[in-house]
C-alpha cells in the first residue's frame, strides 16, 4: 500500500473543520509559507464561529518530537490543525479532531488525523496555497485571503508558475508581495527565532502594501530582523565551498538560520554537485544544514541513502530539490565522511 494512501484533497476540510470544536489549536511553521497558512487558518476558523489559539513551531524545535507532543497533551483545545511541519505517523491519537495540512514528502501518514496533502499535484501546491484551497471549500469568503496565498507561495517557489491562484494574486501587486514575502520571512532566521511577529502582522494587515506601510507597530520589528539576518549573510557569504565528488559543503558558524539562504546563493554558482551549506553555530550540540541542487537529483534519496544511524526527525525532509536537516555532532561527523570529506570538516565536541 501507498504511503499517501488515506491523504485527503481539500474539499475535506469543509466537513473536519467543523470536528474541531470551538477552541481549536492552529500550529504552523515559522517561515512565509507557514505563518501565511497558519494565517489563513485562523481566519478562516474565526469566520466558522470558532476562536483557535496559535502555536508557531520554531528554532530548534520539530512538531513531532516527544517535548512537543508532550505540550500538545498538556494544552487546553478542543482540535487540532497542523500545518507546513510535515506529516509523520508520529503523531499520536491525542483524542481530539486533528487535521494535518501540509505539501512536504510524508515519512507516514497517522490514520488517526484528516491529511490534506498536495504531495501528488503536479505542481505541488505550498502549504499555505492548501490553506486557501481549504477555506474556499468551507464556503466562506476568500477574496480577501489571496494574498496571504501568495505570500507562501512565493517564499516557498523558486517558480510561481502553473497556479493559477499565482496569477490572479499578481494583479494585488507583485513588488510589494515580493518585498512582503522578505520581512516575514526575516524574524524566523534571527538568532532568536521569534516569528510571532511576523504571524501577528499577517494576522492584522489587509495586503501586502499594509505589510509594508508601518502603519502596523510589527512591520519595524520585521525590519530590524532583516537587517540582523543580511549582517549574518554578509559574513557567511565570504566562506568559500570545499568539494568533494558529489557535494560542494560551505562550512561557517552562525546563531542565524541562514544556512537556506547560504546553500540556494551557492546553488546557482555550482551547477554540478549537490550544495550543502553547514551551520555549526545555530543551536548548541547539533550541525544544520541546507541542502539544494541545480541538477536533476532527488535530495531526499541522497540524504537517505546516507543517513547516519542516530539522526531523528529533524533529517532529511523537505523536497526534491530543498531538503536539509540538523544532526547531533556525533551523527554530523559521520555523515560528512560518508559524502566524500575528511575530519577537516568534522563537528567538535
Amino acid at each position: 500500500m501507498s504511503i499517501f494512501s488515506g491523504m485527503k484533497r481539500p474539499e475535506a476540510f469543509a466537513e473536519a473543520a467543523r470536528a474541531l470544536g470551538p477552541s481549536p489549536l492552529v500550529a504552523c511553521h515559522n517561515d512565509a509559507d507557514g505563518l501565511s497558512a497558519g494565517a489563513i487558518l485562523v481566519k478562516t476558523l474565526r469566520r466558522l464561529g470558532m476562536e483557535p489559539s496559535t502555536r508557531i513551531v520554531g528554532k530548534g524545535e520539530n512538531a513531532y518530537s516527544d517535548a512537543f507532543i508532550a505540550e500538545l497533551r498538556g494544552r487546553a483545545m478542543t482540535g487540532l490543525v497542523v500545518t507546513d511541519l510535515g506529516v509523520s505517523s508520529r503523531l499520536p491519537d491525542l483524542g481530539l479532531p486533528t487535521v494535518l495540512i501540509d505539501h512536504h514528502v510524508p515519512t507516514g501518514v497517522p490514520t488517526h488525523a484528516c491529511v490534506i496533502s498536495g504531495i501528488e499535484d503536479d505542481p505541488i501546491p505550498t502549504s499555505s496555497l492548501l490553506a486557501y484551497r481549504c477555506a474556499k471549500a468551507t464556503g466562506i469568503e476568500t477574496s480577501d485571503l489571496l494574498w496571504l496565498a501568495a505570500i507562501g507561495l512565493i517564499g516557498d517557489m523558486a517558480d510561481e508558475d502553473g497556479f493559477p491562484e499565482m496569477e490572479e494574486a499578481r494583479r494585488l501587486g507583485i513588488t510589494a508581495l515580493r518585498k512582503a514575502v522578505s520581512l516575514v520571512n526575516a524574524p524566523r532566521r534571527t538568532a532568536s527565532g521569534d516569528a510571532s511577529a511576523a504571524l501577528d502582522l499577517l494576522l492584522k494587515a489587509d495586503g501586502a502594501k499594509a505589510v509594508l506601510s508601518g502603519e502596523h507597530g510589527e512591520t519595524a520589528a520585521l525590519l530590524a530582523a532583516k537587517e540582523e539576518v543580511k549582517a549574518a549573510l554578509d559574513a557567511a557569504r565570504k566562506i568559500g565551498p570545499r568539494v568533494s565528488a558529489e557535494v560542494a559543503l560551505i562550512p561557517f558558524s552562525s546563531p542565524c538560520q541562514i544556512h537556506p539562504l547560504v546553500a540556494q546563493a551557492w546553488r546557482t554558482r555550482i551547477k554540478d554537485r549537490i550544495v550543502i551549506a553547514a551551520n555549526f553555530g545555530y543551536l548548541e550540540g547539533w550541525v544544520h544544514f541546507a541542502a539544494r541542487t541545480g541538477e536533476d537529483r532527488d535530495l531526499i534519496a541522497f540524504l537517505a541513502e546516507h543517513r547516519p544511524p542516530g539522526a531523528g526527525e529533524e533529517y532529511g525532509n523537505g523536497h526534491r530539490l530543498a531538503s536539509g536537516g540538523a544532526l547531533r555532532l556525533a551523527d554530523w561527523n559521520h555523515f560528512v565522511h560518508a559524502i566524500g570529506f575528511g575530519p577537516e570538516l568534522e563537528a567538535a565536541a
